[in-house]
């Protein structure tokens, strides 16, 4: 789809390990628009497909190489086909072209389709992660087709929150509330205006969810009954962060300054080794590091204050996001000149080998990953995000 420079040609293998990168040689924007051009190209050409061989639709199959129930779509993944939108917006942001332009309406429409019931159901996580994606490409010149789904989402969050509480559970009726749901769904209300509401599902979050030994995000809680889920996922440390930099920016309110500076603090600490973002799995947990890493990146260019602690903040976020995509890149598999990256940015990619051991929904809600996380939907999209969110903190020159 994009031109090839000598900098995404194969390359020899790389040893396994910890990435270590030489710091005089950083890329600059340029050739991380270059990287992000071949991530983009790479799921457009694997993954891509018509719905139900539909003229005038596409929608992204959750496997390469895929099933035949994979590429009919016999399984939904909505909130995956979200985060394909939202890099398509990535992608129209950076270099905005027709195609492009025209390829983000054609995967909000074939979303709605194969939705069945429209644009919602009954997931606030899969929602709100939705409306960022229509949000977004409302801005960057989207039709009124998206206004319409925007709305429509705007309304069903706007009516989950529960004032009692201050949040909205994971799902319509559960009594499970969440940081994968309310991050998203706060930041979501706060680009459509909603500050206050926003603002309370942010105190809600750091009174609620904030673990005080590490000063990561747990994962949830079970109410009236107390329970709290203590896993720290990557993805729930992104959407807090994302989320308090767009309350810092909106609202001037110091507070949201200062927990964004104390969680990229956290995660600096815990969440990366020689500042790269740790772990990395496939199914849904494929999309975590990469939301990690978006949301990182608007921290580093958006995250208001002059202070000591503030720049350092921005500074330390940029790196993350930099040194966490160099890696990416190193440990890549180039496959017919496009890269393959691995569910662990620190360690080399594996070509996947036929479709055994598919992703699946599990009773839990969740999509398990393939044998090789390679193969997932999600794992590319990460990388995706990855690369763009390097492009975006080089381009403001951090």
């Amino acid at each position: 789809m994009n031109s090839r420079s000598d900098d995404v040609q194969p390359r020899p293998p790389l040893r396994r390990g910890r990435a270590r990168v030489d710091s005089a040689a950083e890329p600059g924007a340029e050739i991380w628009g270059r990287r992000a051009d071949a991530a983009e190209s790479a799921v457009v050409s694997r993954h891509l497909r018509r719905l139900w061989l539909l003229p005038g639709t596409d929608l992204g199959v959750v496997g390469w190489p895929a099933t035949p129930a994979e590429r009919l779509f016999f399984t939904w993944n909505y909130w995956w086909q979200a985060h394909l939108i939202d890099c398509a917006v990535d992608a129209v942001d950076r270099a905005a072209t027709a195609d492009r332009t025209a390829r983000v309406a054609t995967l909000a429409r074939t979303h709605r389709l194969r939705n069945i019931t429209g644009w919602t159901n009954n997931y606030y996580d899969d929602m709100a992660w939705l409306a960022i994606a229509l949000e977004r490409a409302e801005r960057s010149g989207g039709s009124s087709e998206l206004r319409g789904g925007l709305s429509a989402l705007e309304q069903q969050l706007t009516a989950g929150w529960q004032p009692e509480i201050g949040a909205v559970p994971w799902r319509k009726g559960d009594d499970y509330f969440n940081a994968p749901a309310n991050g998203p769904t706060a930041i979501a209300l706060a680009r459509l205006g909603h500050h206050d509401r926003a603002a309370r599902i942010a105190d809600w979050i750091d009174a609620t969810l904030r673990d005080p030994e590490s000063g990561l995000i747990l994962d949830g809680i079970h109410l009236p009954g107390g329970r709290i889920e203590r896993p720290t996922f990557t993805y729930c440390q992104g959407v807090v962060l994302g989320l308090e930099t767009e309350l810092a920016v909106h609202t001037g309110d110091i507070r949201h300054a200062e927990r964004v500076v104390r969680l990229t603090h956290a995660v600096e600490e815990r969440m990366t080794a020689e500042k790269v973002i740790t772990g990395g799995s496939g199914g849904d947990g494929g999309l975590f590091n990469g939301i990690l890493a978006r949301y990182l990146a608007l921290v580093a260019i958006m995250l208001p204050g002059d202070d000591a602690t503030q720049r350092l903040a921005r500074q330390s976020a940029a790196a993350i996001v930099k040194v966490s995509a160099r890696a990416a890149w190193e440990h890549r598999l180039e496959v017919e000149g496009d890269p393959l990256f691995g569910p662990d940015w620190a360690i080399p990619a594996r070509l996947p080998h036929g479709t055994a051991g598919a992703g699946r929904p599990t009773p839990g809600g969740s999509v398990s990953p393939s044998r090789t996380p390679e193969r997932d939907l999600s794992v590319q999209l990460s990388g995706w995000m990855l690369m763009e969110a390097a492009q975006v903190v080089t381009a403001a020159g951090l």
